[in-house]
């Protein structure tokens, strides 16, 4: 969390950092709108300037080579969470346009990795939930660094998606939590606060 004067004292921070390529996001926004990877030094300010129309409070993030799991957590005092879902991005990384328009894209519900990896994003998608003094739903995003196999905590969705296509009710009815009976349980979890 920093704040700069000028773009060059973030394209200083960036090299010093962080490194190429790395990704810019607007802090505020949803499914992937307004993010980039950055290649370059050649294409910061042009990034940084694309991003900025979205949100005026820029996430600057370190490139992993990594999968893309994600856990819906559910409750209120005493959240439950979900499976894992693994997200199987056609291209580069997960874009608005490889979520909602590119058919190679899917995901997968359990996770294809190993069943330790995914017992422990249960248990930390629970924390993250309880941190930030979560109630109703939240879906929790990690990345797995493929090399060093260390798990990040990426994102925590406080207002998912929740269309026929989202991974929140997709996670849970793989859980064994049908839509209907998903909805109800969050009205109840409404009335409970």
């Amino acid at each position: 969390d920093a704040s700069f004067k000028d773009q060059e004292d973030v394209a200083m921070m960036i090299k010093k950092e962080i490194g190429y390529p790395c990704f810019i996001k607007p802090s505020n926004s949803g499914s992937s709108v307004g993010v980039c990877k950055v290649e370059s030094e050649d294409h910061l300010m042009k990034t940084l300037e694309y991003a900025g129309q979205y949100d005026r409070k820029l996430v600057i993030e370190e490139n992993i080579d990594c999968i893309e799991l994600e856990c819906a957590v559910l409750g209120n005092d005493d959240p439950k969470a979900s499976l894992v879902g693994q997200i199987l991005p056609h291209g580069e990384f997960y874009t608005f346009e490889s979520k909602y328009e590119d058919e190679q894209s899917a995901t997968c519900i359990p996770a294809r990795v190993d069943q330790k990896i995914q017992d422990k994003i249960r248990k930390y998608a629970v924390r993250a939930f309880k941190a930030v003094d979560g109630h109703g739903l939240s879906r929790v995003d990690f990345f797995l660094d493929r090399q060093t196999g260390k798990l990040y905590l990426n994102e925590i969705n406080t207002l998912p998606g929740f269309t026929n296509i989202s991974m929140y009710p997709q996670l849970w009815e793989a859980t064994g939590l049908p839509y209907s009976q998903l909805l109800d349980e969050l009205v109840e979890l409404a009335f409970e606060r």
